[in-house]
């Protein structure tokens, strides 16, 4: 049989997990995806925690642990999240060495509720880098306007990044000039550029989801044929712009001092809407030097039917500045969608923190009552923190 995820490896996308799980750890199924599956990489978020900690008693003696030595739900949460992430890369850690620290990455995201306020952003960047202590680990910023200094002051202290919750091309360039400084920054303070690792994670299915919501309630039959097309054009003219700040003089300066490009990883690449084909942004994003972070039934849908068709972005930037022209004319304001989706995008993670730390605080007040399963308690908040979703 073909191996499909490994020509799409071969055509220079990276496959990650967008997915993490005490679970998934401790059967050895995140390992499996790593030598079976071509996994080179995890990415977490809120949501991905709440519903790991309600749905597995696997959780149980750490919470009882906690509940003994009376910490407060926040550092409990920060205990429990961080041993899951630190085990990851301890499992990720062959495709670390065997990449020369590009791959082999994972995860973890500062409080969503401090993404508008860079100097916390920053501190709590800096205390889970030491907390987890593992060198392919990501700290995931949000690239609201406040996170981009977050970003160059997070990277100048030699500390990786994942900058999440991108979603418009201007924020994108904003963020690749944050990259740049933090590792201008970094190289005056002395680190070793080649142990920074970052990724943009530029999110694409939320795109389609919003613009086809106005272009339904258009209603004209010329609205309605550009269904299914923003999303995939907002990434192609986005590794446009990469292509072009990664072949700068400036950035060819930071190269030949060690370090690696800020990769484009594409991110929210399940299907929203179910009459498009299952794996449709990961066939129509694939390009030298992108990440495609995937749930799991994405992964194993590509491993299925999965076509990798060489390059289908570079060539395709005419038709994609089409696609945005046409969404004009019928009167879709794209600043709109990108505006309403960031902020929408923090606020969603923001509700699964607290679903989190609902959860957790229920799962503590439990196990200090000596039930069998603390953390059942906490499955009914998972619930709506689920529907939050995305990468």
């Amino acid at each position: 049989m073909t191996d499909k995820l490994n020509e799409l490896t071969a055509a220079g996308v990276a496959v990650w997990l967008d997915d993490l799980s005490r679970v998934r750890l401790s059967s050895g199924g995140l390992d499996q995806l790593r030598r079976e599956k071509h996994v080179a990489g995890v990415t977490t978020n809120p949501t991905i925690f709440a519903k790991a900690l309600s749905d597995a008693d696997e959780y149980n003696w750490q919470l009882r642990d906690l509940a003994t030595r009376g910490v407060d739900v926040e550092e409990a949460v920060r205990m429990l999240t961080t041993y899951d992430v630190r085990w990851a890369c301890d499992v990720m850690r062959p495709s670390y060495d065997g990449s020369a620290g590009v791959d082999g990455r994972v995860s973890i995201e500062v409080d969503p509720r401090s993404a508008h306020d860079a100097d916390k952003t920053v501190a709590e960047a800096k205390a889970l880098w030491w907390l987890v202590d593992r060198p392919n680990l990501f700290i995931k910023i949000p690239a609201t306007e406040e996170g981009l200094s977050a970003i160059t002051d997070t990277l100048a202290e030699g500390i990786s990044v994942n900058v999440t919750l991108i979603f418009g091309l201007d924020r994108y360039s904003a963020v690749m000039e944050a990259f740049l400084a933090g590792l201008e920054q970094a190289k005056a303070n002395g680190h070793d550029l080649s142990t920074i690792g970052s990724v943009a994670s530029f999110f694409v299915s939320r795109v389609d989801s919003e613009v086809d919501k106005r272009l339904e309630k258009i209603g004209s039959d010329q609205a309605k044929a550009l269904r299914g097309k923003a999303a995939v054009a907002n990434a192609q003219l986005a590794y446009e712009r990469y292509t072009e700040v990664f072949s700068s003089d400036r950035w060819k300066a930071l190269e030949a001092a060690g370090a690696h490009p800020q990769r484009p990883l594409w991110a929210s690449t399940s299907t929203k809407n179910p009459d498009y084909r299952d794996v449709i942004y990961v066939e129509e994003l694939i390009a030298a030097g992108t990440v495609n972070t995937m749930p799991e039934s994405v992964i194993h849908a590509y491993a299925d039917h999965g076509e990798t068709r060489g390059d289908t972005v570079t060539g395709a930037y005419d038709a994609a500045r089409k696609v945005f022209a046409d969404l004009e004319s019928v009167g879709v304001d794209m600043s709109d969608v990108i505006a309403t989706l960031e902020r929408e995008g923090v606020e969603k993670f923001e509700a699964s923190w607290q679903e989190l730390l609902d959860g957790v605080s229920k799962s503590l007040a439990a196990a200090g009552t000596g039930k069998d399963s603390p953390n059942k308690a906490a499955k009914g908040n998972a619930k709506a923190a689920e529907k939050a979703g995305g990468a």
